[in-house]
């Protein structure tokens, strides 16, 4: 796995099962503390339970929206204050975006995304090694 994030924890938020155990399986393999929620208010329960460094967030769940986490999570904080958020949407609107970066997101990936790019993104948040696998070495 080219990413290493020994000892971090991360919350993965998404409703979609696949997704869910996906991105699971990719944080595990690289080493971090994985917990999941399905829905947003489990998300909230989880925060406050696991109080994790990292949060991958659905934008569109049922029970509460991404946005709805966010206002509770982090009212008034700005991007990069932990808890680090990389909210994830299959929704390509640019003003969804924009509120998502307002309410403190600190980056925002269309799905489907890159693996690579997510945990690159994550490495980068939380001071972790991510090794490029289409760089030589």
């Amino acid at each position: 796995m080219p990413a290493r994030l020994d000892g971090r924890s991360v919350l993965v938020v998404d409703d979609d099962p696949d997704v869910l155990n996906t991105v699971r399986m990719a944080f595990d393999a690289a080493g971090a503390k994985v917990s999941t929620a399905n829905d947003g208010n489990k998300a909230l329960e989880m925060a406050r339970k696991v109080d994790p460094d990292l949060i991958v967030l659905d934008m569109m769940m049922p029970r509460r929206s991404g946005f709805l986490v966010m206002e509770t999570l982090k009212p008034n904080k700005a991007a990069g204050t932990r808890p680090y958020v990389i909210m994830i949407t299959a929704n390509e609107g640019k003003r969804h975006e924009l509120y998502a970066r307002h309410l403190g997101v600190d980056d925002y990936l269309n799905k489907p995304f890159s693996m690579d790019r997510l945990l690159e993104r994550a490495c980068e948040l939380l001071g972790g090694e991510f090794i490029d696998p289409e760089k030589p070495a």
